[in-house]
């Protein structure tokens, strides 16, 4: 059970469907409270009680949305999806639900004299706790598990269509690439930093792939040493990602992430987990994840190599 805890799961960066979840969830707890009327508001005795009631799913959805909308975009590292995992969604769901109860007790609180609410700080909280506790793990898991299944079976059809490497003493022999008309006639792949004067120029077929990390790219490709043995080297060049993706015009050089452009040609395996899927390279040595937005264009590209 712990080791599942510790296992990848997507984070969803949409802002319109979180409004809408927040949405729903606000709307659940309004009607909720008025079809139940718990802790002592049944006997509450005051005009225009649905409107009141209704205020308790308003503060639900403001809450929801502050804790999944606004803090993401305050502090996008703390969110970031390379170090979301299962535990870490069930606890961020726990502590949305508890300060929904603790913002709807100080509703209550207003609404209602604290004699006649009929139940404590405390134990609305440990209510809440205890009601939310279940059917949000065992939600998270169903979806951790779901998004499993489809990525993993779907990377394990990919992988069949994935290049037909030679065998490890052939692998880092040159290959001649397809040059399009856009290609200098060299079939030479040319990488121009900010400052026009850093430039980088190497065969396409020895590109693995490009990380992109703040005001600089990382270009990995694989080089000669004085022995002869082809090894992966990794300069630097000050560039955006979007930059050089533009001054790539081969086939099968492709965006799969906000931070990387990977040669698909590379790619010996592809597997899956519950956030996407991982392209791996050079003897898994290299695993490149592939953005939900970019799933559509490179199944398609891998299918047709």
């Amino acid at each position: 059970m712990f080791k599942i805890l510790s296992q990848p799961f997507p984070t969803e960066a949409s802002i319109p469907r979180h409004l809408r979840q927040a949405a729903l969830i606000g709307l659940f707890v309004g009607v909720f409270l008025f079809a139940f009327q718990p802790f002592g508001l049944n006997l509450w005795e005051t005009p225009h009680k649905l409107a009141k009631l209704l205020g308790f799913g308003v503060i639900t959805f403001l809450i929801t949305a502050i804790n999944f909308i606004v803090w993401p975009l305050l502090f996008p590292k703390l969110f970031d999806e390379e170090r979301w995992t299962v535990g870490r969604q069930i606890l961020t769901v726990m502590v949305n639900i508890l300060l929904i109860a603790v913002a709807n007790r100080v509703y209550l609180a207003w609404l209602i004299n604290e004699e006649k609410s009929g139940i404590g700080w405390l134990s609305m909280l440990v209510i809440t706790f205890l009601v939310g506790l279940f059917p949000v793990t065992g939600t998270v898991l169903f979806s951790y598990i779901r998004q499993l299944k489809k990525y993993s079976n779907s990377a394990a059809d990919l992988s069949s269509h994935t290049p037909h490497l030679p065998e490890p003493t052939d692998l880092f022999q040159e290959e001649q690439p397809t040059v399009l008309p856009d290609q200098p006639v060299t079939g030479l792949l040319t990488l121009v930093a900010e400052n026009e004067k850093d430039v980088l120029t190497l065969p396409p077929a020895d590109l693995l792939f490009i990380e992109s990390s703040d005001n600089y790219c990382t270009v990995v490709y694989l080089k000669n040493d004085r022995t002869g043995q082809s090894l992966p080297t990794k300069p630097l060049l000050r560039s955006s990602l979007s930059r050089l993706e533009g001054q790539i015009k081969l086939p099968h050089l492709v965006r799969c992430h906000r931070s990387y452009i990977v040669n698909l040609d590379r790619v010996e395996r592809v597997t899956g987990n519950a956030q996407g899927y991982k392209l791996h390279l050079l003897d898994g040595q290299f695993q490149i994840p592939v953005a939900r937005k970019y799933n559509d264009t490179l199944v398609a590209e891998l299918k047709a190599l």
